[in-house]
């Protein structure tokens, strides 16, 4: 099988960040997508990915996966340890709550905001909104807030131990840099997250 990767750009750093928890990245074929370089417009790649998204999986058997949690699901089932999205019902809800939450009110938020206000982005976002980014901003910048209430309680996202939803947060925090925002530098409860997970070295 092969994995079609973007470093640094955060879905494609959460499928690698996940297959790296597993300790199973040696175990996928990996190339490289330029998405500054719209490589990942090209007939060829959309062949592989129609909706011209990075990451995407194509399996041995031909088949193409694309979204970049199908694809965290699909390793989950081949590498089932060390377990990353719950071991049983309870689990799998409440890390998916949190993987959601993450995703949809933090990361998409701040997606918005750098899509709509990064100078570099402006060839791929046709046109660019100054209120979407004001928007985005603001909710990616509650969303922190209410992240780091989250963790005055908790040690990890989810379900009281290591998962995909810490992943996605740590991620989502590090793609925050090209905005030169630091969420993990403002907060101190996500602060002390952050520096708990850079120690597991999962990421790295």
């Amino acid at each position: 099988m092969k994995l079609y990767h973007s470093p640094q750009a955060p879905n494609p750093d959460r499928v690698v960040y996940f297959l790296r928890a597993k300790g199973k990245l040696d175990e996928v074929d990996v190339e490289e997508v330029q998405i500054m370089k719209l490589e990942h417009r090209t007939p060829e790649y959309r062949a592989i990915s129609p909706y011209a998204q990075v990451p995407a999986l194509v399996l041995d058997d031909g088949t193409q996966i694309t979204e970049s949690r199908a694809i965290c699901t699909y390793f989950e089932g081949i590498f089932p340890e060390p377990n990353l999205m719950g071991a049983d019902p309870r689990e799998k809800a409440l890390i998916e709550m949190w993987d959601r939450r993450v995703e949809l009110m933090f990361f998409v938020q701040f997606a918005t905001w750098f899509r709509n206000a990064h100078p570099a982005m402006a060839p791929l976002e046709v046109p660019q909104s100054a209120e979407s980014a004001a928007k985005g901003e603001k909710a990616a910048k509650k969303m922190a807030e209410r992240i780091d209430a989250h963790l005055a309680d908790h040690e990890f996202m989810a379900a009281d131990r290591f998962s995909i939803a810490d992943i996605t947060l740590y991620v989502a925090c590090g793609f925050c840099r090209v905005m030169k925002w630091a969420p993990h530098k403002e907060h101190a409860n996500l602060g002390r997250w952050h520096e708990a997970m850079t120690a597991r070295g999962f990421a790295g």
